[in-house]
């Protein structure tokens, strides 16, 4: 399958160059697309620049889950906040968004599952969410035919989903109409600096005049950084996916457990993925980060499937160039969008749980398969943060696969840091300081 937003797809965002403005974002999947949208809202002349195609990478090829359930405790108001604006979005673009709210259920195999639900429970109770305990009965009762050995799960009503590769691409036009200048086959090289501060960023297609950048290059931003002089853990995994064909509807919201996933489609087919395992390509940068990285890997060590290197030009793979001029070519416009082919083996086993738990149903046959490159950290949570060593630098990346969900929030959040105005949430967990002032470094409660 050629997915539906490919380098072979005609540009929609053609816009000229600017020779200024006054903040140009790194970055089309929908972090950068929201915070354009919400820095033109602002007022501020934004002018986003992509490499390849909006929402070609991960924005696109994620699962559509908007869920406040099972976030980390640092990203969950703000996950709050991006349901509230995902519902005002879905009365702008109507049903064509894909929005709807019919919840999001975790499923337990273990008694140890269970309290981790449980555990969660208290803080999503904290924060007024109608998170609510199920039994095995009761999930038997929701999912029609279900066979599963399940011993219960943790269930938010108010969850919703939408479709990653319809919806990034609408909110894209949003932005346009609201002002913000998007460009597509337009790679940002470096930035331009005078005395320290960014003055501007050198382009394929030339250079623009600003005083203030966005980094939310998803799993490009730690190449782009560090040839400025900007270090950041961040690493990728790729996450299989698959549409099935249409089959009977045996619940309307999503669900997964340790095994696999699925979320009904607009056409009556199901999402389907691994529920927790992803693959990893072993590059200059796992060796760099090993030591950052051991708690996350003691947490979820044999979910991981270890390849010895990346394809070629991938963002860590071992022949890309780490260093150029911003007259040179960059490896932004070697590989304008990351398509890299799904493990095949992993669906496979996701189609055999699916009609293990499901026999009614039966072995999904599959219509589409896909993958894609997750930005993550090994915290599981992003920077958003201004870089000190840089005036005018705005970092917003390492979403770790929560992208689609909270982007519409994250945008506003990342908009505000960069016009200067108070920001109601608390940023302290997502700080880029924390790599070095001595922080320990795991993952906080989440699921």
């Amino acid at each position: 399958m050629q997915f539906p937003i490919s380098e072979a797809n005609k540009p929609r965002f053609t816009s000229a160059l600017p020779a200024a403005c006054d903040v140009v974002v790194l970055g089309g999947g929908v972090i950068g697309v929201m915070t354009a949208w919400h820095l033109a809202e602002a007022g501020l002349r934004v002018v986003l620049c992509e490499k390849g195609r909006i929402a070609g990478e991960q924005s696109s090829r994620n699962w559509g889950w908007i869920r406040q359930q099972g976030r980390d405790l640092g990203e969950l108001p703000i996950m709050i906040e991006s349901l509230r604006i995902w519902k005002s979005l879905s009365q702008e673009f109507g049903a064509g968004l894909g929005f709807r709210q019919e919840g999001v259920m975790y499923l337990a195999r273990s008694e140890a599952e269970m309290q981790g639900f449980a555990d969660w429970l208290v803080h999503a109770k904290a924060h007024g969410l109608d998170t609510v305990m199920q039994s095995a009965g009761q999930v038997q009762a929701a999912i029609k035919g279900a066979e599963a050995s399940w011993m219960g799960g943790l269930l938010t009503p108010s969850d919703a989903r939408a479709e990653p590769w319809v919806a990034v691409p609408m909110l894209a036009e949003g932005a346009v109409a609201r002002g913000a200048v998007l460009i597509e086959d337009c790679a940002v090289r470096r930035l331009d600096r005078a005395g320290g501060r960014i003055t501007g960023v050198y382009t394929e297609k030339g250079r623009i005049a600003c005083d203030q950048v966005v980094v939310a290059g998803g799993a490009w931003s730690s190449l782009f950084l560090r040839a400025e002089g900007v270090k950041i853990p961040q690493l990728a995994v790729l996450a299989s996916v698959a549409a099935t064909e249409a089959m009977p509807e045996v619940y309307a919201g999503d669900v997964a457990d340790d095994r696999f996933a699925f979320r009904r489609r607009l056409d009556g087919g199901y999402t389907i993925a691994p529920g927790a395992s992803h693959d990893f390509f072993v590059g200059p940068d796992a060796f760099r980060h090993m030591l950052t990285y051991i708690p996350v890997l003691k947490k979820d060590f044999t979910s991981t499937k270890f390849r010895p290197a990346a394809p070629k030009d991938y963002p860590d793979a071992w022949g890309t160039k780490r260093k150029w001029q911003a007259d040179q070519t960059s490896p932004f416009e070697r590989l304008r969008v990351l398509n890299p082919s799904p493990n095949m083996k992993a669906l496979s086993d996701v189609q055999d749980n699916f009609a293990k738990a499901l026999p009614e149903l039966g072995r999904p046959k599959l219509k589409a398969v896909w993958a894609g490159m997750i930005d993550t950290m090994p915290d599981v949570v992003p920077v958003i943060d201004r870089v000190a060593a840089i005036p005018g630098l705005v970092i917003a990346t390492g979403m770790s696969g929560h992208g689609f969900g909270i982007g519409p929030g994250m945008g506003r959040v990342v908009a505000d840091l960069v016009a200067g105005k108070t920001e109601a949430h608390d940023l302290t967990r997502f700080r880029l300081s924390r790599f070095s002032d001595g922080s320990k470094i795991a993952p906080g409660p989440s699921l």
